[in-house]
Order: C-alpha cells, then sequence, then structure tokens
C-alpha cells in the first residue's frame, strides 16, 4: 500500500503517519513538494492514495496517469484545484475537510470587524506627534462606533457563515444574510434575515464572503457591487480570492467608494509577492492563515488521513465532494 502526500506547508506529518500507520502496518508513505512532476513518474503514479494541500494542482493531466489511486483526500476545505469530475470517471474519490475550521474563520472574521472598528493601529501618527486623549484620533480614519450598531451582511450562509452570524450576533450586531440556496427560515432560526442583494450591499457596514467557489460565483463580487456599498464600510474574505474581482476591489478602496478590506485569500495563490493588493493602504492582506488554530490544524491533518483510510476500507466518508 502506498500513500503520496504532496504538501510542502505542514513542519511534520506524524498525525497522519500515525493514523496510516495503525490501519496499514506495511504501507510506505511517499513525500512530496507541490511541484511533483518528477515524483509523479518516479512512483507517485503507483499510489493507491493520494493526500494533498489544497494548494496543490491535481488536474485530468495527471490523474490519466494514476494507474492505482482509489482515492484523493485533501487538507482542507477548498477542491478547486482537482478535477473532481474527472476523477469520479476513474472511480476515484475525492474528499475536502468541511468545517473543522469554522470557528477559527468566524474570530478571523470578528478580529477584522475590532480591526477596523476600533482601529487600535491607527494612532501611531497621533502619538507621534504628542497627541493624547481624542487629541490623538484622526478623523480620516473614519468614525469610531459601537460594534453592536454595525449592521453584518454575510454572503454564502453555509456551515461558516452560521458561525459567523452567531458570534456577531453576541456582539449585538444586526445580520442580514444573502444565499440563493438557504431559506428565510432556515437564517431565521439563527436570528439572520434574509436580504435582496443589492439591499444588502446597501445597508451593510461590514460585509463577510464566506461563499463557495464555483463557477457562478467567481467574479460574484466585482466595481457596480461597491458602488452600492456605504463608503464607510469594510468587507472582510476569508472564502477564496476569485470570488472578488480583486482589481476592482483595490480601485474601489484606493477611491474611496468602501472605508477597507481585510483578506486572507487573493487571487494568485500563492502569490509572487509584486501584486498591487500588497501595496494598497487600507487593505489588510493575512498569508491563508485564518483557519489556523492548534485545534484546528490537528482536526485538518486527522481527518484527510482519516478520509483516506476510510475510502480505501471502501467507505464513503461524509467530506466526499464528487
Amino acid at each position: 500500500m502506498l500513500f503520496w502526500i504532496i504538501d510542502e506547508e505542514w513542519p511534520d506529518y506524524e498525525v497522519e503517519t500515525a493514523i496510516l500507520k495503525d490501519r496499514y502496518p506495511d504501507c510506505e508513505i511517499r513525500f512530496s513538494k507541490n511541484d511533483y512532476a518528477a515524483d509523479l513518474e518516479a512512483f507517485g503514479r503507483k499510489a493507491d492514495a493520494i493526500i494533498a494541500q489544497v494548494y496543490v494542482f491535481i488536474p485530468k493531466e495527471v490523474i490519466e496517469r494514476l494507474e492505482n489511486c482509489k482515492c484523493i483526500a485533501l487538507f482542507g476545505g477548498g477542491f478547486d484545484r482537482v478535477d473532481v469530475t474527472f476523477a469520479r470517471t476513474k472511480g476515484i474519490s475525492v474528499t475536502n475537510v468541511q468545517g473543522y475550521c469554522a470557528e477559527d474563520l468566524a474570530d478571523y472574521v470578528m478580529a477584522g470587524i475590532y480591526h477596523f472598528g476600533k482601529k487600535l493601529d491607527f494612532y501611531a501618527e497621533g502619538m507621534a506627534q504628542k497627541r493624547w486623549g481624542a487629541q490623538a484620533v484622526n478623523p480620516q480614519n473614519g468614525d469610531i462606533r459601537r460594534i453592536s450598531t454595525n449592521i453584518l451582511l454575510i454572503i454564502g450562509f453555509g456551515r461558516i457563515g452560521r458561525e459567523v452570524a452567531q458570534k456577531a450576533k453576541g456582539l449585538g450586531m444586526e445580520v442580514i444574510a444573502y444565499d440563493p440556496y438557504v431559506s428565510a427560515e432556515k437564517m431565521a432560526e439563527f436570528g439572520v434575515t434574509e436580504t435582496a442583494w443589492d439591499e444588502g450591499m446597501e445597508k451593510a457596514d461590514f460585509i463577510s464572503v464566506n461563499a463557495k467557489l464555483y463557477e457562478e460565483t467567481e467574479g460574484l463580487i466585482k466595481y457596480e457591487d461597491f458602488e452600492k456599498m456605504k463608503s464607510s464600510a469594510y468587507l472582510i474574505n476569508t472564502a477564496r480570492g476569485k470570488i472578488i474581482v480583486e482589481e476592482d476591489m483595490i480601485r474601489a478602496v484606493n477611491e474611496g467608494q468602501i472605508a477597507g478590506a481585510v483578506v486572507d485569500v487573493i487571487s494568485n495563490e500563492p502569490p509572487a509577492g509584486n501584486e498591487a493588493i500588497f501595496s494598497c493602504k487600507n487593505i489588510v492582506v493575512t498569508p491563508h492563515v485564518s483557519y489556523i488554530s492548534e485545534e484546528s490544524y490537528t482536526e485538518l491533518k486527522r481527518r484527510a488521513a482519516t478520509n483516506a483510510v476510510c475510502m480505501l476500507d471502501g467507505g464513503s466518508p461524509g467530506d466526499v465532494v464528487n
């Protein structure tokens, strides 16, 4: 039995190795970086199971080369870089890890709200000029309002969107949501009000993007949508960078159509480092880490390996995406 792990993010694979060896004591585990073309020919095409990071591209051309593979288990919620449709035609099941970091992503959204809502790092200029107290507040940084007075729009009301809603409701915020696949009745169970797209854009003080990336959601938020938003509004994206037309968001922030954004995902990942978004004032970029906590990290590794074992044993884990 050959397990092929493709990843260059984790520092170790002790959790995965323990699970795989417990079920298949004599199994072989081989490792590759994201650029795995040479390893595919050397040994990867013989793998019985692949465990891969969500950044890894596994297109049709690669899947065609796999001779023994029965399953692909991904480290994460995304699966847009794997040709899951073609994998199914070859009898290969693909899993992600659903919901493992919902609380962590929701915590990140709250951090983004507090970052801009309380403006903790906006006072350096005033302090450098020896201003103290209210004199240190720069009106150009926008109004400081109680968090509970703000309206949060959640785009995508799945597991993560619901976790965001519960935390925001706990802060006293009014929460509205847009999701054409979730009923108003289901939203109401979480104390959330359904909204139409344009109405939500116009009302929101903060917007949390929690939709999945599909063909119909790519480029979902574009310049004409930023034009509908309040000039004081902030956008927070923990979903996928391509859901937003990135150059339109940069333009909107630079022109003052919206006040700013916090994004943990961008269009080009991993980035070259010279992308325009990194030099846009009032857009905070973090390196796709919103999911990370000690708890989520362990669960992610455990469930990815367990999914692979389950599929090899003929089972169908709840995380199957194809």
